[in-house]
């Protein structure tokens, strides 16, 4: 097994976590504390999932890279509504969501190469 620090999935998740975290710290104060935290929380989380896969079995591997794909979705979502309320530009939300678009490309073939659906074929 791979150490996950050396994972691709990994390296870009980490990425994500840092450009989140400097963009956040720039948020007014009204959002910084609220929008700004669960952003950067569920981007850790994240990070957990990752490890949580790499170091799994395939059913439980599945079930880490969807919940993955699920918390993904979340911070897309909250992306979108930063973008909306003008807390960050328009070039910060387009580089951060090719990153997350990246990440859900990463995380989806990860599931189709798990040996669970290889063997359910």
């Amino acid at each position: 097994m791979a150490q996950y620090q050396h994972l691709p999935i990994y390296k870009l998740t980490y990425d994500l976590l840092s450009k989140i975290t400097l963009v956040t710290s720039g948020f007014s104060k009204n959002y910084k504390y609220s929008l700004g935290e669960k952003l950067r929380a569920e981007v850790v989380d994240l990070v957990v999932f990752v490890y949580k896969a790499n170091s799994s079995r395939s059913v439980e591997r599945v079930a880490h890279i969807t919940s993955f794909l699920e918390r993904l979705q979340v911070v897309e979502l909250i992306l979108r509504l930063s973008k909306d309320l003008r807390l960050l530009t328009v070039k910060q939300f387009a580089e951060i969501v090719t990153v997350t678009d990246s990440l859900g490309r990463q995380a989806q073939g990860w599931i189709k190469s798990s040996p669970l659906l290889a063997e359910s074929k």
